[in-house]
């Protein structure tokens, strides 16, 4: 969860975005949920991830940052 708060930070950055510039396009009255996301205090929800997505003009998979070391079990 910390990475992909940076990553939303970063790519926000990259893409000349100020957090006041998100707050508009997802038409929250606040910034908080925004800043939330890149403090790592809570993820965007699934709809805000795709339009997140699109506004940064990325993948999903370039946004979140899942640990992909599963522990697997063998069944008997």
């Amino acid at each position: 969860m910390i990475r992909t708060g940076k990553n939303i930070n970063r790519l926000r950055k990259q893409a000349n975005l100020s957090v006041k510039d998100l707050q508009n396009i997802f038409g929250f009255a606040t910034p908080q949920a925004i800043y939330k996301w890149q403090q790592s205090a809570a993820l965007p929800s699934i709809d805000n991830l795709v339009v997140l997505a699109a506004v940064l003009q990325v993948s999903l998979d370039d946004i979140l940052v899942v640990n992909t070391v599963i522990p697997m079990q063998i069944g008997a």
